[in-house]
């Protein structure tokens, strides 16, 4: 008889040992039955062991795919620094077949790009350093540059993989990638069928897909001789996963590049502080084509106030389109009664509710509840409900009372479901067939309009008055990339709603992001990342009171460890969700040792970790 230890896949179960006949390969995909649970359970085979003292159960079925030795050892890093088992932490990975036949056919790929001199120099800078950071400002062909090492490498007979925000997986960038690449290249994102899934991960293994292009996933996919790893947009929060295990795909790219000696490269006209302090940069700061930018300022209540109104008409007038800007989901933030002052609140979590016009309904945006409009006020039975804080549908509608005869559209989450749905609004507004876009953070990815000559920015103070050592970063950051999106080539001009004029103008107009990037890092020594750890440990529980009492107990827990502070505690910012009453811990040391052990020592079920939290 043998014994294996194995990970259960997708379980916080430490790992468990079982029984085999059979001699077992490490890494190999097995099912195992697990007390009360009916199905058979997936695990993976991590080591051989002696006959333990207890009695085993045995390995029910040992199937063909494998996890390799390196997916192994990277899932282990990820249990120990974002705290979850490692049958979590394992199950972010695609297995492969061993049986698939290798084609070793070399193709040699030939873009045809030519750098200008100082691409030319940030690309030899990137090669030199083997893992670096692309600080280039929009507009500046970094795009260019990733395509030129991509090209390098993949003739070597390497592969490689480009993250990009999941939004910005733009028909654009596919385009660019086919037209060098051809069918060595693969985009890989949440919407891609399962069909198409299959087929990918078999010609990936092959070594006919060469390099992937995809979301946050992709990191995780079955590569045999990965050579290159490019972030683009390395500043985007959705790299953070809000899932267990909660890590950080920029994090791991950096630790994976380090680790196997793996060429990384990062890309931002706007980086984060972190990677600006830990990795060697270029600074790429010359604008492909001439471009003139024009920033104004409106300090008015009312969204589409008469200057901004004004300008747009302008923009029209000339057969220029328009961008609209705005940090905010759906029709509004908040439903207020005209009477009472109440909002509608969704039965199961400490939110109001959205108000979603087109489906006549509204909508909680944390657990799903949807329900009617009400006629009147439920909590006093005679006020009417009026929107509070408008957002992108709002807008829109008041756009078309205005512009009656021109096209305006949305571009946000709830609009744009599918990827054929995100593919046809870009044509259109590429081919001029829109006038006015109306959106959200989507509108800032990297996409390349054209004739976009007016970008308006509403709603900017909400992300600056975050509760947030990085409101300042975000949101001057979220001004630049939507700036960026307005006067690609010849003047452009930028309208900025926002009672905080001197703060933006400042930093848009006299002084660089890199200097900026300086004075925060400033700011931030011995009390913020990136030169402390913060982590976030948030308690959740259908009852209020057990709930309480565990995070009261972990507080006095933690408040005894030693080179670790306990910052705040106490409600969360959003207390119920989906019928749970939550609560958190708010924690930060310059020790991550003694850090990582307080919070593998937290041993409740109401409990999930934060490490390296975007709060």
């Amino acid at each position: 008889m043998n014994y294996y230890e194995v990970a259960i896949l997708k379980s916080p179960l430490s790992n468990l040992t079982y029984q085999t006949n059979e001699l077992i390969e490490i890494g190999t995909k097995v099912f195992v039955k697990l007390a009360r649970i009916k199905k058979l359970c997936e695990a993976v085979v991590l080591k051989k062991v002696e006959k333990p003292e207890f009695k085993c159960v045995d390995i029910q079925t040992i199937s063909e795919e494998f996890y390799s030795l390196q997916m192994i050892e990277i899932a282990t890093f990820i249990s120990k620094y974002y705290v979850c088992s490692l049958g979590e932490a394992l199950s972010g990975y695609i297995p492969f077949n061993k049986n698939i036949k290798k084609d070793n056919e070399l193709i040699n790929f030939d873009s045809k790009i030519q750098l200008s001199n100082k691409q030319q120099e940030a690309f030899l800078y990137l090669k030199e350093k083997k893992q670096a950071l692309l600080f280039a400002n929009t507009g500046s062909g970094k795009t260019e540059i990733y395509i030129k090492t991509i090209e390098e490498v993949l003739n070597s007979n390497k592969q490689a993989v480009l993250l990009m925000p999941e939004i910005s997986l733009t028909p654009q960038m596919q385009k660019r990638l086919e037209k060098v690449f051809n069918t060595s290249v693969a985009i890989w994102h949440s919407k891609v069928t399962k069909k198409r899934k299959a087929e990918i991960l078999e010609k990936l293994l092959s070594g006919e897909i060469k390099l992937i292009a995809g979301a946050r996933s992709s990191l995780f996919l079955p590569f045999y001789d990965l050579g290159l790893i490019v972030v683009d947009e390395e500043h985007d929060e959705s790299y953070k996963s809000d899932s267990k295990p909660r890590l950080q795909a920029k994090d791991i790219s950096l630790y994976i590049a380090k680790k196997y000696d793996i060429r990384l490269i990062l890309g931002s006209a706007t980086p984060s502080a972190g990677s600006f302090i830990k990795v060697p940069y270029y600074r790429l700061n010359e604008t492909f084509y001439n471009s003139s930018k024009l920033i104004q300022f409106d300090e008015s209540d009312v969204n589409l106030s008469p200057k901004i109104l004004n300008r747009i008409n302008k923009s029209l007038e000339n057969n220029n389109q328009v961008i609209i800007f705005l940090p905010t989901r759906a029709n509004f933030k908040y439903q207020i009664c005209t009477s009472c002052g109440k909002s509608v609140e969704c039965p199961y979590c400490s939110v109001s509710m959205s108000l979603h016009k087109n489906d006549l309904a509204l909508k909680c945006h944390y657990c799903g509840y949807a329900q009617q409009i009400p006629e009147f006020c439920p909590s006093c039975n005679n006020g009417i409900i009026h929107n509070l804080r408008v957002g992108t549908a709002q807008i829109e509608e008041e756009l078309k009372e205005h512009f009656p005869n021109k096209v305006i559209k949305r571009f946000d989450r709830d609009e744009i479901k599918t990827d054929n749905k995100l593919k046809t609004i870009l044509n259109e507004f590429n081919n001029n067939k829109i006038d006015i876009l109306v959106g959200t953070q989507m509108l800032s990815k990297g996409h390349d309009y054209h004739n976009v000559k007016l970008a308006v920015v509403l709603g900017i103070d909400s992300v600056l008055n975050m509760n947030s050592y990085k409101a300042r970063e975000r949101a001057l950051s979220l001004l630049i990339q939507i700036s960026g999106r307005s006067g690609r080539k010849g003047e452009g001009e930028v309208i900025i709603q926002t009672k905080n004029q001197e703060f933006f103008e400042h930093y848009l107009t006299k002084v660089d992001y890199e200097e900026f990037l300086k004075e925060e890092l400033e700011f931030r020594q011995e009390l913020y990342p990136p030169y402390v750890k913060m982590a976030r440990v948030i308690f959740a529980h259908t009852n209020g009171l057990k709930v309480k009492e565990e995070l009261d107990k972990y507080v006095a827990f933690l408040k005894q460890k030693q080179d670790i502070e306990v910052v705040g505690f106490g409600q969360s910012a959003i207390f119920k969700m989906a019928n749970k009453y939550r609560y958190e811990i708010l924690l930060r040391s310059n020790n991550i040792k003694a850090l990582l052990l307080a919070l593998h020592s937290i041993d409740s079920t109401m409990a999930f970790i934060d490490m390296d939290t975007n709060y």
